[in-house]
């Protein structure tokens, strides 16, 4: 298991790690057509191949901006060590906790686009409870293309601590039983590596089978989280093709991992624009859940 031994977070401790509010960076990249052809293909859409001017379907710009670390400045869990832009917080476990976007539906991200990305940390937070501490992290991205702001997104960071031995798992939460369309995902090796390659994540939870259950105790691969949001869009875009979206939130609940199929639903709100969508567990437990609302 790992380390549970790190020194809590006093008041000090706390005001080191929250001078980096307000540190930002600027990156370059390119939308090109590859990363979003191989995402069609790990989703199992049967897309036209997607050429120059072709929209972006939404949560796809995470296959851009990728983290390029020298090989010496990953960390013994395939992430960067700590530091840099985001702070060092001394919390060995971490997580996407969710996030909240916005796009500017009249500028669209397509095939071609020059775009750049600015990134701020928002607020590092604190929190010590039953389950231990916790550190947020809030970091806020705004992306442009040549024609100006096309996505805002915040986005939700949480380190925590290991479990101590024995310590119980926080109660999960029932996933609903009313949806309106669902879809079953099997998260094999071949679909979690394929998400891990295209978005250049090095974190062998994901992928390290030995790593995460000797070294981290989880009783098998962990699901990516924006992967699970994506199938959450993705299971929306096939019940409604043409829909567009203005704003997508969601939470992570529980953790999936890859030892039996999970499942996707919606269900239409009545407003017609905005759309309830979960992702349960093979065992029946809440793991993400969302809100979309359309164009």
């Amino acid at each position: 298991m790992t380390s549970s031994s790190s020194a809590p977070i006093d008041g000090e401790a706390l005001a080191r790690l929250q001078a980096w509010q307000g540190r930002s960076e600027t990156l370059a990249d390119e939308i090109t057509a590859a990363p979003a052809r191989a995402l069609a293909a790990t989703l199992d859409r049967d897309d036209p191949a997607p050429a120059h001017g072709t929209r972006l379907p939404e949560l796809w710009h995470w296959l851009y901006f990728l983290p390029h670390h020298r090989q010496s400045e990953i960390g013994p869990d395939g992430h960067a060590k700590r530091g840099g832009f985001l702070p060092p917080v001394p919390l060995p476990r971490r997580m996407w906790a969710g996030g909240r976007l916005t796009w500017e539906t009249g500028n669209p991200l397509v095939v071609g686009d020059a775009v750049e990305r600015t990134s701020t940390i928002a607020s590092v937070s604190h929190k010590a409870g039953r389950s231990g501490e916790l550190v947020f992290v809030l970091v806020r991205h705004e992306i442009r293309n040549a024609r100006g702001l096309a996505l805002t997104e915040e986005h939700d960071i949480v380190y925590r601590a290991a479990p101590a031995p024995g310590e119980a798992a926080p109660l999960p939460t029932q996933a609903p039983k009313d949806a309106a369309f669902s879809r079953e995902i099997v998260p094999d090796d071949v679909l979690l590596f394929r998400y891990s390659a295209l978005t250049f994540n090095g974190h062998r939870i994901h992928y390290d089978r030995r790593y995460v259950t000797e070294v981290e105790g989880y009783p098998g691969l962990i699901v990516h989280g924006p992967l699970i949001a994506t199938l959450l869009v993705d299971l929306l875009r096939r019940e409604k093709p043409d829909a567009l979206l203005a704003k997508f939130e969601f939470r992570a609940m529980k953790p999936i991992f890859d030892v039996a199929a999970f499942r996707v639903h919606g269900r239409p709100e009545a407003d017609g624009k905005s759309f309830r969508l979960w992702a349960e567990d093979p065992q029946g437990w809440l793991a993400m859940q969302a809100t979309a609302i359309l164009a």
